[in-house]
C-alpha cells in the first residue's frame, strides 16, 4: 500500500471516529433513561450526561405520618331516674295512707303511730324509704316506691291498720253519764286525761293538760263546734294541730310545748295532748258535733 493511499485511509478514519463516539454517547444516554434530544437539549446542555462510573440515587418516597392514639369511646350515661305520678302524697287521708303507715312500720320506717294522715311524719318516713331503696327522694308515693314496700311487706292486721282501738279500756264506772251517749271527748281534770268515748266504750285514754289559774278551761257539757288540722293560733301565734274547738278560742288539740315540758306548763285555756299519734286518730274519727265533756270525777 502506497503512502498517499495510507494516508486517505488515516483521514477517513480520523472523521468517523467523533462520530462513532458521539453516536455510542447518545446510545448510552437513552438506554440509562436519559430524555430524547429532541424534548430534552435545553436540559442535556445545562446537566450533561453522567460519566461512565457515577452512581445514581433512589428516589426517596415520602414519610408515613405518625399514627394517633385513639381514644377510648365515652362509657354510655345512664339515664337519671325520674319519679312517676304521684300516687299518695302529702295531705291525703284514708285507708290507702294507714296501709301505707302500717307497711312502713312493719319495718322499721314509721314510728309514730298510724293515723291515716299524710303529714310531715310520713314525709319523712318515706323520703328515708326511698333514700335506701334507690329510688327518686320525693317522700311521695309513686308505682315505684309503692312495688318495692309491697315486695317487702305483708298484708297489716286490722289492729296494725287501727291501733287505736286496741287500747285497753278504763273502767266505765269512771265515766261522767254523760260521756256515755255516741261520740265523747270526755275530759277528766281530777286525773289529767282525755278518753275517746264511742257508745259507752273507751277507745283510749290520753294524758291532758289545762289551763291555769288565769286562763282555766272551762268546765261543763260541750259540743265540737269547728276542727282545724293544721291550725295556728292568731293571738298567741303557736301551733295547735288537730284542733276540735268546743267553747269560744278552747280546743282539745296537740301541744308541742305539753310534749316537751309536761305538767311543768299550762295552757291558756285549752285541752293540751302530748301524743301527737293518738290525738290525730282521734281527730279523724271525730265530727262536728260530737261531745266534749269536761268535768272532776
Amino acid at each position: 500500500m502506497t503512502n498517499p493511499t495510507r494516508l486517505a485511509i488515516l483521514v477517513a478514519l480520523l472523521l468517523l471516529l467523533p462520530a462513532t463516539a458521539y453516536g455510542a454517547g447518545l446510545a448510552q444516554e437513552r438506554w440509562m433513561g436519559g430524555a430524547e434530544p429532541s424534548t430534552q437539549g435545553a436540559a442535556t446542555a445545562a446537566d450533561p450526561a453522567p460519566s461512565r462510573g457515577a452512581t445514581f440515587e433512589r428516589p426517596v418516597r415520602p414519610a408515613r405520618p405518625a399514627r394517633q392514639p385513639v381514644a377510648p369511646a365515652p362509657a354510655p350515661i345512664e339515664p337519671a331516674m325520674v319519679p312517676g305520678p304521684t300516687l299518695l302524697g302529702p295531705g291525703a287521708e284514708g285507708e290507702e295512707v294507714r296501709d301505707l303507715q302500717a307497711r312502713l312500720a312493719q319495718i322499721g320506717w314509721f314510728s309514730a303511730g298510724v293515723t291515716g294522715f299524710y303529714g310531715d311524719v310520713t314525709v319523712a318516713s318515706v323520703r328515708g324509704f326511698q333514700a335506701k331503696r334507690e329510688v327518686p327522694v320525693t317522700g311521695d308515693v309513686d308505682r315505684r316506691t309503692l312495688d318495692r314496700l309491697l315486695a317487702m311487706t305483708r298484708e297489716p292486721s286490722t289492729d296494725e291498720l287501727h291501733p287505736e282501738r286496741v287500747v285497753a279500756p278504763a273502767p266505765s264506772a269512771a265515766l261522767d253519764p254523760r260521756c256515755l251517749v255516741g261520740t265523747a271527748l270526755c275530759v277528766d281534770k281530777t286525773t289529767a286525761t282525755l278518753s275517746f268515748v264511742v257508745d259507752g266504750q273507751v277507745r283510749t285514754t290520753l294524758d291532758a293538760r289545762f289551763g291555769g289559774a288565769s286562763t282555766p278551761t272551762r268546765e261543763g257539757l260541750f259540743t265540737v263546734q269547728r276542727m282545724s288540722r293544721d291550725h295556728v293560733s292568731s293571738l298567741y301565734d303557736t301551733s295547735m294541730p288537730f284542733a276540735m274547738f268546743f267553747s269560744g278560742g278552747q280546743a282539745v288539740h296537740y301541744s308541742p310545748d305539753f310534749a316537751a315540758v309536761g305538767y311543768a306548763g299550762a295552757s291558756h285555756g285549752c285541752v293540751n295532748i302530748r301524743d301527737h299519734a293518738a290525738i290525730a286518730a282521734i281527730y279523724d274519727q271525730v265530727s262536728i258535733g260530737d261531745r266534749v265533756v269536761v268535768h272532776r270525777s
